[in-house]
């Protein structure tokens, strides 16, 4: 049998270099039909894959089914800047954040010029106020449709050595904007950097008996928090996150806003999700929603 982990340590090969290899395109093939070659020849060769490998797998199969609007974060929740603002004040942005990168418009986001990246901040930081104009730092972005299938996208990407994209309606607006790790997400799950909530950070209480969730928390532990009882025995093995027990009650990935009323008298408001998964959520009793 094949020396696995140097297979894994090795980049041209193992599950990355799968998809180097998908992402560099077969014409005329479907992404489900590359992968299954893939597939093939990773176990003629006397390979056998991880539990994660073949969760990727799954996942990559069913990345080809999906659009930049799928996975894109929506208008309502992008955080941009005027090119007026001052250094200063972006610094200071970018610091609340935790963002690398943020888009650049003149007057309206329906106007963009570009992106700032940290690292320009940076290279002006200390430098008199108000600072250099932002229009002079902007980098180029991509614009690209909702439409467009997200495989494409992060080969565009790629080609273009570019990690950001605004996505634009028919009429030329801003619906949202998608970046590098948006796209990868799906693949690989959720990406967690710096900025991230920590393990220490998922379930936060606040005034007035309402508690905030990362869709990843434990059940075990909400449940210590609330002195509620949320799974039946027969689930007890087969759920152990607050996403995954909100998931499993409605069979379904819910809606952004959507509310899930449990039984136990407690509501699960959905704060943010895609249609891929659930992200945070907000915990109450039925009685205290303001």
């Amino acid at each position: 049998m094949a020396d696995r982990s140097s297979s894994s340590n090795n980049p041209a090969t193992g599950l990355s270099g799968w998809l180097r290899r998908m992402l560099g395109g077969r014409n005329g093939e479907s992404l489900r039909e590359t992968v299954g070659e893939l597939l093939d020849d990773y176990e003629e060769g006397g390979e056998t894959l991880s539990d994660a490998e073949r969760s990727m797998l799954v996942n990559l199969l069913e990345f080809g089914e999906l659009r930049v609007d799928d996975v894109m974060v929506p208008r309502a929740d992008v955080v941009a800047v005027d090119e007026q603002t001052p250094l200063a004040e972006v610094v200071e942005l970018v610091r609340k954040v935790g963002h690398s990168r943020l888009p650049v418009y003149r007057e309206t986001l329906d106007d963009p010029i570009g992106m700032i990246h940290v690292r320009d901040l940076l290279d002006h930081w200390g430098t008199e106020p108000p600072g250099p104009p932002l229009a002079t730092l902007a980098r180029r972005v991509l614009f690209v449709p909702p439409s467009m299938p997200v495989v494409d996208l992060l080969i565009k990407m790629r080609t273009a050595r570019l990690h950001m994209a605004l996505v634009v309606d028919e009429y030329g607006g801003i619906d949202g904007l998608a970046t590098i790790e948006d796209l990868v997400e799906p693949i690989v799950g959720e990406i967690w950097d710096e900025h991230d909530t920590d393990d220490a950070q998922l379930l936060i209480e606040r005034p007035g008996g309402l508690i905030e969730a990362q869709a990843r928390a434990s059940v075990e532990e909400l449940e210590q928090m609330t002195g509620c009882d949320l799974l039946p025995d027969d689930r007890e093995e087969d759920v152990d996150t607050v996403g995954g027990l909100v998931y499993a009650m409605l069979g379904r990935i819910p809606a952004r806003g959507e509310v899930i009323a449990h039984e136990s008298g407690l509501e699960f408001e959905v704060v943010d999700a895609d249609p891929r998964r659930i992200k945070r959520l907000r915990v109450r009793r039925a009685t205290s929603r303001a």
